[in-house]
């Protein structure tokens, strides 16, 4: 895990130690990043073959290699580790819907759904076992849903520019959340069926699809 290996040495030196190193360039953001990815991963891992109960931080901070104190600087609890990776996804969404053309309608780059496998099939299938242990695992479960919402003011700013305002009225952030909610739902109940289950469709992006259009047809009221 070089990126691991690189964040926490740079972050332990000593004043010293950067004195020495004059010139060279900090640690960026994106070197943290991708520092706390590769624990994400690891933390995964480990869950999905121990279970939450079964994984100690150290054991996580080993597999990475790193210390265990150096882990808690990057997150302050085990199940806090999984945050990274599962955030992921909505910032793929929110970079999409930023940057989708102002002449076509959202709903396309929300129904593509290519945004869910940014990072590869294998960023891809550790997401889905990290969903099916959301189902057993609480601790889990409540990270996901604060990392889902976390995406929101992005979204709404999205909406709202869309719609001609220079920041997010409550309408936005009404239809945000729905879509944010529509996209957990969809991703949950697909990662939580049963085999044999078909329930929104075969895929992650048929579910997707699915779960888009009881949104965009609203309450029943």
């Amino acid at each position: 895990m070089a990126g691991v290996d690189d964040a926490a040495g740079a972050e332990q030196e000593t004043g010293r130690a950067r004195r020495v190193r004059v010139g060279r360039p900090p640690l960026t953001e994106r070197r943290k990043e991708t520092a706390r990815l590769d624990i994400a991963r690891a933390a995964v891992e480990l869950f999905a073959e121990r279970g939450v109960e079964g994984v100690s931080a150290s054991d996580i901070a080993e597999s990475v290699s790193i210390s265990t104190r150096t882990l808690w600087r990057y997150f302050p609890s085990k199940e806090e580790c999984v945050a990274p990776l599962l955030a992921l996804g909505v910032q793929r969404l929110a970079k999409q819907l930023r940057e989708w053309p102002t002449d076509k309608p959202l709903l396309e780059a929300l129904q593509r759904g290519d945004w869910l496998e940014a990072e590869g099939p294998d960023t891809a299938r550790l997401v889905l076992d990290l969903m099916r242990l959301t189902r057993t695992e609480p601790g889990l479960q409540t990270v996901w849903m604060r990392q889902t919402f976390a995406a929101q003011p992005a979204v709404a700013e999205v909406l709202a520019g869309r719609a001609g305002r220079e920041r997010p009225a409550m309408e936005d952030n009404v239809q945000a959340g729905m879509l944010l909610a529509a996209i957990h739902v969809a991703v949950r109940d697909f990662a939580w069926r049963q085999p044999g289950e078909a329930d929104g469709g075969s895929t992650l992006a048929d579910a997707l699809r699915s779960a888009l259009a009881v949104a965009v047809r609203g309450l029943p009221l």
